[in-house]
């Protein structure tokens, strides 16, 4: 083909693509498709659906196997040579799995749906990225793939889709799937010569600046590993979310800082290479998992996680046709179909089981994916200053075995109990922004959370856990007053057992040990010696103006809401907790009521007021009967004053106390 030829041909292709436009949308669109679609809305549905755990597990597995299969498959099919039916093919069959979700699908059904997922995915990816500049044209590509790139991640945060069903955002994936379809690619020629085309432009990245292909893999892999193990932690931790992408302030700074940092990303590959681009995503990315650390610090993470993101997404989009100096079109495919299933596939599978596992990303991983990501990037310097660092790493090593040898043999390294790990989630997730671990002394948090701890007491903490402000209640003797079951199932949903909580559900860290630890934790939290704490709940009695101000009917409905869950026939508590409780709840209206017996002589009804008021408000010792502390004098004098009203009492004597001082 004459110069001629090949300048009139650039000129029909750039017109037919719509100078670039084309592409920045098909960019766009995967993103969207990927990250609404199958990273939340296919997954809140398969939760609809009551798949999880291991079936939830083989699900996803497919979606994986889907996409790494057709991903180092689609630069070898050959029945469907040209790239622009790949791509329109795949935005199909990625439209018709996200409406697939919309039906009822059982678990086969849900697996074949993932597979068809991640296989359209795979496809995709890999063919738009090794042939970019079909709709790209040739003017300033990195900046359009930066946009695209920007404008997916700025599509997702919309607070509009970002908060829709999961239904919603099925149907708006495949709506731009199928106007992803309608995008015009270059005309005119034929496949093998546009191809040639294409491939015979100027490169965009200087050959002194060229990275090798598996430090760019190692590279990629590491980072999308730091973002799908950032990602899911905060998507599963709720202390996390709500400092990060909850609420509309939120998501749309994070669009903002995503469209930004894919556009400044474009700029830094043009002007400074691919190098320095890994390198700085890596340290926002590795800043935001060490702040994920602190609850506290997550609006700081906040901020640095889409900037990371965006930096290294516009540079994996952009590697295969623009940065990578591959010697023909076929390489630049393989290479795609590589970094696509292990960086992208294989490295989010590994990531979201990191944040499923520990719930964190470990320091001594982030500082590992430091080295893997950094070193492999200036390889040609190392070895050009080989005998130094060889030298200094003998030092280092040689010193680290004599202090190895120096240290003392019998020390070792005592495994932690369920307490102590249980310790380290109830940090993690952020419980010391709610609930305080410290009774104020001389108030009247004594009675209700006591007994008070001493300063040398909260010292030996490490760190102590006195908390930042107190919304919830006070947890220094929660182990005397709820029970191992009442926690756990307040963990799974407050609400089932108490009324009107504001607190949210931790129902997801009993996926893995981290709910049992957390339980036993709190449970934990006792001293010695309640003794004297309980003689002062037993002591206790109903200010006479609370008694005045009782009323049955207020007592009523306090009932309904405070204390039906358990002791009803249909109580939702009740019912979901039966086989677990140490004995089944009374129910109220009918008894048996084992903690009371039938006086010789007749009782007032105020001893049984009284009695019913104690258990009311401090519920009863060594059962999971739990207490309502924080109910008022009042409200609770109502409650007791329809139960004495209401329970089943003996027809020889129509009152009944509770043994004297027994607390079951």
């Amino acid at each position: 083909m004459t110069p001629s030829e090949a300048r009139a041909l650039d000129t029909r292709h750039s017109g037919a693509s719509g100078a670039g436009w084309g592409g920045v949308a098909l960019v766009a669109i995967t993103y969207v498709y990927f990250l609404i679609f199958a990273q939340f809305a296919f997954l809140k549905r398969l939760q609809d659906l009551n798949i999880a755990d291991t079936h939830l597990k083989l699900v996803m597995s497919a979606m994986a196997l889907g996409g790494i299969t057709l991903s180092l498959l689609a630069p070898r099919i050959s029945f469907h040579p040209s790239p622009q039916l790949r791509i329109r093919q795949s935005l199909a069959a990625c439209a018709i799995a996200a409406l697939l979700t919309l039906l009822p699908l059982n678990l086969l059904s849900s697996i074949v749906v993932s597979a068809l997922i991640g296989s359209g995915l795979g496809l995709l990816t890999v063919t738009l990225v090794t042939h970019l500049r079909l709709t790209l044209g040739d003017h300033d590509p990195l900046m359009k793939v930066g946009l695209g790139t920007g404008i997916g991640y700025l599509c997702c945060n919309l607070p509009a889709l970002f908060t829709a069903s999961p239904q919603t955002q099925a149907i708006a994936a495949a709506t731009l799937c199928f106007a992803g379809i309608l995008v015009p690619f270059r005309q005119g020629q034929s496949t093998e010569l546009t191809t040639q085309t294409e491939f015979s432009r100027h490169p965009i990245i200087p050959s002194e600046r060229t990275v090798p292909f598996a430090a760019v893999l190692v590279g990629f892999t590491a980072l999308v590993w730091l973002d799908s193990a950032a990602f899911f932690i905060i998507q599963s931790t709720p202390a996390l979310k709500a400092g990060t992408w909850q609420g509309t302030l939120h998501l749309w700074l994070n669009g903002i800082l995503h469209l930004g940092a894919a556009l400044g990303s474009a700029w830094l590959l043009r002007r400074r290479g691919l190098r320095l681009v890994l390198i700085l995503a890596f340290l926002a990315l590795a800043s935001a998992c060490l702040l994920l650390l602190d609850p506290g610090r997550a609006a700081a993470a906040s901020l640095l996680y889409p900037v990371g993101v965006s930096l290294y997404s516009v540079a994996l989009v952009a590697y295969p046709s623009l940065l990578a100096p591959a010697s023909s079109i076929a390489q630049r495919g393989r290479q795609a179909g590589w970094i696509y299933a292990i960086a992208g596939w294989f490295g989010s599978a590994m990531g979201i089981g990191m944040g499923q596992n520990l719930g964190h990303v470990p320091p001594n991983f982030v500082l590992l994916a430091g080295v893997v990501i950094i070193a492999p990037l200036f390889f040609s310097r190392v070895r050009a200053h080989l005998r130094e660092i060889a030298l200094v790493g003998l030092v280092l090593g040689a010193a680290f075995l004599i202090d190895l040898a120096t240290r003392n043999q019998n020390t070792s390294v005592k495994a932690m109990s369920a307490a102590e790990r249980g310790r380290q989630v109830y940090i993690s997730e952020g419980c010391i922004h709610c609930h305080s671990q410290y009774v104020r002394p001389n108030t009247s948090d004594v009675l209700l959370w006591g007994p008070v701890q001493t300063v040398e007491e909260l010292r030996r903490q490490h760190p102590p856990l006195i908390g930042n402000r107190r919304q919830g209640p006070d947890l220094s003797e929660v182990g005397t007053r709820r029970s191992p079951l009442w926690l756990k199932a307040h963990f799974f949903n407050p609400r089932d057992v108490s009324y009107a909580s504001i607190m949210p559900s931790y129902a997801y860290l009993f996926r893995d040990q981290r709910g049992d630890d957390l339980v036993a934790y709190v449970s934990s939290l006792q001293t010695s010696d309640s003794s004297k704490h309980l003689l002062a709940e037993l002591a206790w009695r109903l200010p006479l103006e609370s008694v005045a101000e009782a009323n049955a009917d207020e007592g009523a409905k306090l009932f309904q809401n405070y204390c039906a869950t358990c002791h009803t026939t249909e109580g939702l508590a009740r019912q979901k907790w039966r086989s677990q409780f140490k004995r089944l709840p009374p129910d109220m209206r009918v008894g048996p009521f084992l903690h009371l017996q039938t006086p010789d002589t007749a009782a007032v009804r105020a001893t049984l007021v009284d009695r019913l008021a104690q258990i009311t408000k401090f519920g009863i010792a060594e059962t999971d009967m739990p207490g309502h502390e924080y109910l008022r004098d009042r409200e609770i004098a109502s409650i007791s004053l329809w139960l004495s009203q209401t329970i089943a009492l003996p027809e020889k004597n129509q009152q009944r106390v509770l043994i004297s001082g027994e607390r079951q």
